[in-house]
C-alpha cells in the first residue's frame, strides 16, 4: 500500500505540448460571451494546486478545466484520480490527450457542472463522517465569471443540505473569482465589500482568501484581476435553520446596504402588519434596528433568522411571502385603474383581461 502512494505521488507527466501549443493545435480561442479566460502560466496553476492542501493520493473534480493548464498541476500534485467536468466540446480532445498521458487517473464528463451529480462521481469509500476531518477530496477549478456565483450559492445550499459535494463529507473548494467577488466572500463585519455572500459563506464555512492573480496573467486579459478562495465547510453552521430561510433573510436586509437593517427586516413582511412583525422580531433578535446591514455580525443574523423562524412557525405564510411579488400585484392592479378610469361609454379597444389574469 506504502509503495502504491509512493508511485502516486511521484507520478509525474511525461513530455506534451504546452497549453499554448495546444490553443494552437485545436485552434482554440476563448469566448467571450462563456466569460473564458485561460491561465497558461503553470506556476500560477501550481499555485492555485497548493492552496488545496496536501493532495497526495486525492481524488480531485476539477470544474472547467478548458485547455487543461490547472488540470496538469493537479495530475502533477500525486492525485489518486481527477474527474473533470467540461461543458464545451471544443476542449475535449485535448483533455483526451491528458487522460492518454496519465492512463486511469484522469476522468472526462462532458457536461454542465451546474447539473452534474458530483455525488455519483467518486466511490463511497472516499467518504467521512461530518463531524470528524474533511475526506481526500477536493473540488478545484478556475470558474467562468459567468457562472462562479450562482454556483458557489447552489454548492453552500449543498454544504447546508449535505448533499452534492458534501455527500461525502465536508469537501474542501479552493476557487477562482472576480477579485470583488473574493473580497465580498470572505469580507469582515463592518468592511465596505460586506454582502449577502459574505454572511451566506462564512455562516457555513471557513473561507480564505489566499491570493490575487492579476488580470494580465490570464488569455485574453479580462478586466478585472482574479482571487483565490479556499472553503472549509464547518461541523456545525453558524445559524441552525433551513438554508432557503436564512438567505431570504439576508437578501431582504442587504437590498438596503445603506440603510438601517430594520429597512430590510420590514420586507419580510405584508404591508397590512409591516411595523408591528418588524418591531416583534427586533426585538425578540436583540438587534439594534439603526446598524447598517455591513455592520451587523454573523451571531447577530442568526438572531434575525431565528427570530422570523420563530414567527413563520406561527403562521406559516409569512415564509411564502415575498414583497417583490406584493409590490408587483398593486402595480398591476394601478394599471388596470388608471385603464379604467380613463375608460369612455364606449368598450375599451384593450380592455384589461392579460392584466387580471396577471393577478391570478
Amino acid at each position: 500500500m506504502m509503495a502504491a502512494s509512493g508511485k502516486l505521488a511521484s507520478f509525474r507527466l511525461p513530455p506534451l505540448p504546452t497549453v499554448g501549443e495546444l490553443i494552437k493545435l485545436y485552434n482554440l480561442r476563448a469566448e467571450k460571451q462563456l466569460s473564458q479566460n485561460f491561465l497558461l502560466d503553470l506556476r500560477l496553476t501550481d499555485k492555485i494546486v497548493r492552496q488545496a492542501g496536501g493532495l497526495r493520493d486525492a481524488h480531485v473534480c476539477e470544474v472547467g478545466p478548458g485547455p487543461g493548464g490547472l488540470t496538469r498541476s493537479i495530475l502533477n500534485s500525486g492525485v489518486s484520480d481527477v474527474l473533470v467536468v467540461e461543458k464545451d466540446t471544443r476542449f475535449i480532445p485535448g483533455l483526451k490527450l491528458l487522460s492518454e498521458a496519465a492512463p486511469g487517473r484522469l476522468r472526462i464528463v462532458h457536461g454542465d457542472i451546474l447539473t452534474y451529480r458530483m455525488d455519483r462521481g467518486f466511490p463511497e469509500n472516499v467518504s467521512k463522517p461530518w463531524e470528524e476531518d474533511p475526506p481526500n477530496l477536493h473540488v478545484i477549478g478556475n470558474l467562468p465569471f459567468s457562472v462562479a456565483t450562482a454556483l458557489i450559492i447552489k454548492w453552500l445550499e449543498n454544504v447546508a443540505d449535505r448533499t452534492g459535494p458534501f455527500a461525502y463529507g465536508r469537501t474542501r473548494l479552493t476557487l477562482t473569482f472576480q477579485k470583488e467577488v473574493a473580497e465580498r466572500l470572505t469580507a469582515s463585519t463592518g468592511s465596505k465589500q460586506r454582502s449577502r455572500l459574505s454572511i451566506m459563506a462564512q455562516y457555513l464555512c471557513t473561507v480564505r482568501n489566499c491570493f490575487t492573480i492579476p488580470g494580465r496573467a490570464f488569455v485574453p486579459k479580462p478586466e478585472v484581476d482574479v482571487g483565490v478562495v479556499h472553503f472549509t465547510p464547518l461541523v456545525q453552521p453558524q445559524i441552525q435553520q433551513p438554508f432557503k430561510l436564512v438567505e431570504k433573510v439576508v437578501r431582504n436586509v442587504f437590498q438596503f446596504r445603506r440603510k438601517h437593517c430594520h429597512k430590510g427586516v420590514e420586507k419580510l413582511f405584508p404591508e397590512a402588519r409591516r411595523a408591528e412583525l418588524t418591531q416583534e422580531v427586533m426585538r425578540k433578535a436583540d438587534v439594534d434596528p439603526i446598524l447598517r446591514p455591513t455592520e451587523l455580525t454573523i451571531p447577530q443574523f442568526r438572531a434575525l433568522a431565528d427570530a422570523y423562524a420563530h414567527l413563520c412557525a406561527k403562521e406559516p405564510s409569512l415564509l411564502s411571502y415575498e414583497f417583490r411579488e406584493e409590490l408587483r400585484v398593486k402595480n398591476l392592479a394601478r394599471k388596470i385603474k388608471k385603464i379604467t378610469d380613463t375608460s369612455t361609454d364606449e368598450p375599451p379597444r384593450h380592455p384589461p383581461t392579460i392584466l387580471l389574469n396577471n393577478l391570478k
